[in-house]
């Protein structure tokens, strides 16, 4: 890759642009205190359950999205990659959805903010925890591990890792349940005994179902188990289709119509005294399949100058130096990038609250020396290293509004 590309000359029929023009100064760099930071505290996912449950007489929860009314039984159905902006541009694909949008956030028509990453095992983290990524620990897609220097993918859970070593958090299912609200999850068998759902979603009891409709059914069974019920269900379908086809396919399309009518199905069988939260995980975007859209880390030699490990995933990087070249690297991702991500050192990022208000001890050198997290719609590819993420047409991670904010659409009987 060369250099940055620069603005315009301010005299275009010349055949140079003329020495002293902007064309001949670096490009400015995104600010690091200009990217949208996550709404932590008071409506983030990570505030989603401890509302639900303080409500509901849950010692150790506290009440923090003030717009949400309470209910003695509460569901949370997650669809994994369903962001609000994708919900309202396909109002005709999903017409149960758009006419819930208005009485989101508790009927200020609003979204809630992910977390950064905005990322499955970051956002699943954050959700049954309750807490921040800077607290949880789950600080991204693949992330360094200071005890042994080598990668650690949350997602996959590879290499093996003591699950409650590296998140050592109660959930809030946990709570719940000693605290006897009838508490459950309803999802894939395949995720019943998953690292992920034992440190993030794990309390009460797991019933596995293959299909969406079973799911549905038994969620509003589960609701009507207690006088007091917490109940979780998750549908991953959609965030495939998005991965492999992108949001403007007609499969991605037609799973929006799917989880339209899921939704619709649990709302309509909900017992009494009940609340349905639809929400999710992140948003998605497309992203071109070109050298100006997808830029190879792998091929790249000024960015893989002095870097040591990337982790993270291609719009939400975490960038470790080689000792003694953590400024260097800064620099060079900030000159080659700084116009098309926010590149932020590992204190600027913390300081400026991408991973929440505070970070645990143990979670600081998790976070990348450098954190990239993409502002327009480009992607840091890793073809060698990464060759399925890479060959992704829809992809999430950043602090974009297609990325970041995520549906909270009620329904209540």
């Amino acid at each position: 890759m060369g250099q940055p590309t620069t603005t315009a000359s301010a005299w275009p029929d010349d055949p140079a642009p003329r020495p002293g023009s902007a064309a001949w100064e670096h490009p400015t760099a995104l600010a690091v205190d200009s990217a949208p930071v996550p709404e932590y505290g008071s409506g983030s996912l990570a505030d989603l359950l401890p509302t639900l449950a303080a409500a509901q007489g849950v010692p150790g929860c506290e009440h923090r999205i003030a717009e949400l009314a309470p209910a003695d039984r509460n569901c949370v159905f997650l669809i994994d990659g369903l962001g609000w902006e994708q919900i309202k541009a396909h109002p005709d694909e999903a017409p149960y959805l758009t006419s819930l949008l208005a009485g989101s956030r508790g009927g200020t028509g609003r979204p809630l903010t992910a977390g950064f990453p905005a990322t499955t095992a970051t956002s699943l983290a954050s959700v049954g925890t309750g807490l921040p990524p800077g607290a949880h620990g789950l600080a991204g897609y693949t992330v360094r591990d200071p005890a042994t220097g080598e990668l650690m993918n949350q997602l996959r859970w590879r290499p093996w890792t003591p699950p409650h070593v590296w998140q050592p958090y109660p959930t809030v299912f946990q709570l719940a349940d000693a605290a006897g609200v009838h508490t459950a999850q309803v999802s894939s068998p395949a995720f019943q005994d998953t690292p992920l759902t034992k440190i993030a979603l794990s309390g009460g009891t797991f019933h596995g179902r293959l299909s969406g409709d079973e799911r549905m059914d038994l969620a509003a069974e589960q609701l009507a188990a207690g006088d007091r019920a917490l109940v979780y269900t998750y549908y991953s379908e959609l965030d495939g289709s998005g991965h492999r086809h992108g949001i403007d396919s007609d499969s991605w399309r037609g799973q929006l119509m799917c989880v339209d009518r899921l939704v619709q199905r649990l709302a309509e069988q909900l017992p009494q005294r009940s609340a349905l939260y639809v929400t999710a995980d992140h948003g998605m975007v497309d992203i071109p399949f070109d050298e100006q859209s997808r830029i190879d880390f792998d091929e790249d030699w000024e960015l893989r100058a002095g870097v040591a490990l990337l982790g993270g995933e291609g719009r939400a990087r975490h960038v470790y130096a080689v000792p003694g070249a953590q400024s260097d690297v800064l620099a060079c991702w900030r000159e080659v990038l700084g116009e098309q991500f926010w590149v932020a050192s590992r204190e600027e990022a913390i300081a400026a609250g991408w991973f929440g208000p505070a970070i645990d001890e143990r979670v600081h050198g998790r976070i990348g020396d450098v954190v990239a997290a993409a502002h327009d719609d480009v992607v840091i590819t890793a073809s060698v290293n990464e060759p399925h993420e890479s060959a992704m047409a829809g992809m999430h991670g950043s602090m974009t509004p297609a990325e970041q904010l995520v549906p909270l659409l009620e329904v209540r009987s």
